[in-house]
């Protein structure tokens, strides 16, 4: 019975020895090399550029009060639609009081002055009456009271303005109310019931109430870099992509290229500006992030092969080009002239035809 099992163990033994060389032997053995093949066809290729950006509203307009004062009423809120001259809030004038006592003494002044004029106008009618005065004389001292009152009113006007920020006499375009400029939407109210604020001038330029834009007029703002911004031209298409509204897309034509480069993180790139297309019902909101798909260049209906098929040498470029089949297969090596490349295909200008086969890459194993 032993010797039953040592000849068993020696012949396993044996079998693996022999399992063992057969593996080495086959992996050792030299694989036939295999590669990827093309097809020469015809296409469309194209060269296009990304730029990243926003989308804007051609105009922003930020409202602003006529005079210096608290804010008592705001009657509208961001994302308001407003119509131009609607009255957005009103502000409660805190007056200057040089400027108010200024004008409480001209109001004083002109009703002395009036009460003057009130007296000589009597006495010269009486004597007009009497013939004792010329109509001319008489005249003089009617428009002198003309002249006063007039004045008085003048003055009235100028102290309830001062005072008030309106007064009785124009109280429809009181500068208290705050309108809008233009019609559009209201981006945003920065301020609130009780802030103070200031009217513009040359020393400060005022504060805002109110920023309003026409959202039906939009353009999408990028920059572009300095080696491809040489290939644009105003009028050119493009196709914007907003990812916040499921990558929807939107037809736009370039309209301005900035003629100053601007230095972004050691980058000279250039501005461009594009008017949008917006398709009715649909909601844009200013500051969206987006993208603009430009074509550079383009080839229609050429012949062309992968990218990965070429080979550069120096300045010109190769194929290898299949030869026969099965066993029998070569690869012929062939100069050929090349066009545009979108960085996946590339334009064939010369030196293959429509239908031939070009070697690829060359097939990794388990492909």
């Amino acid at each position: 019975m032993k010797k039953y099992l040592k000849i068993i163990l020696a012949a396993l033994v044996a079998l693996m020895f022999v399992g063992t060389f057969v593996f080495l032997y086959m992996k050792s053995k030299p694989q036939p090399v295999v590669y990827d093949e093309f097809t020469v066809k015809t296409a469309d290729i194209s060269k296009t550029t990304v730029v990243t950006g926003t989308i804007e509203p051609r105009d922003e307009v930020e409202v602003k009060p006529q005079i210096s004062g608290i804010i008592t009423e705001i009657y509208k809120e961001a994302g308001d639609k407003v119509e131009a001259g609607e009255v957005i809030a009103k502000v409660k004038v805190i007056p200057d009081m040089g400027q108010l006592s200024s004008a409480e003494s001209r109001v004083r002044l002109a009703d002395i002055n009036l009460k003057q004029a009130e007296v000589n106008l009597d006495r010269e009618k009486q004597l007009y009456e009497k013939q004792l005065v010329s109509a001319e004389e008489y005249d003089n001292v009617r428009q002198a009271y003309d002249q006063a009152r007039e004045e008085k009113l003048a003055a009235v006007d100028a102290l309830e303005v001062v005072r008030d920020g309106v007064s009785s006499s124009n109280a429809s375009a009181s500068s208290t109310l705050i309108r809008s400029t233009i019609s559009g939407l209201i981006l945003d109210v920065p301020v609130k019931v009780g802030n103070s604020v200031i009217l513009s001038n040359t020393f400060n330029d005022g504060t805002t109430i109110a920023t309003v834009a026409d959202m039906g007029d939009l353009i999408f703002k990028g920059n572009i870099d300095e080696t491809e911004v040489g290939r644009l031209v105003t009028g050119m298409a493009m196709k914007i992509t907003i990812g916040a509204l499921e990558n929807l897309k939107f037809d736009a034509s370039l309209e301005y290229i900035s003629p100053k480069a601007t230095d972004n993180n050691g980058a000279n790139q250039f501005e461009i500006k594009a008017a949008v297309s917006v398709p009715q019902g649909c909601d844009i909101r200013s500051g969206y992030s987006a993208n603009a798909e430009i074509e550079l260049e383009s080839a229609k209906g050429v012949l062309a092969v992968p990218e990965s098929a070429i080979e550069f040498s120096s300045e010109d470029t190769y194929v290898y080009v299949v030869k026969g089949t099965g066993e029998e297969k070569t690869y012929e090596r062939r100069k050929v002239v090349t066009g545009l490349s979108d960085g996946i295909n590339i334009e064939i200008k010369s030196g293959l035809k429509k239908g031939e086969k070009v070697r690829g890459p060359q097939k990794v194993k388990g492909e």
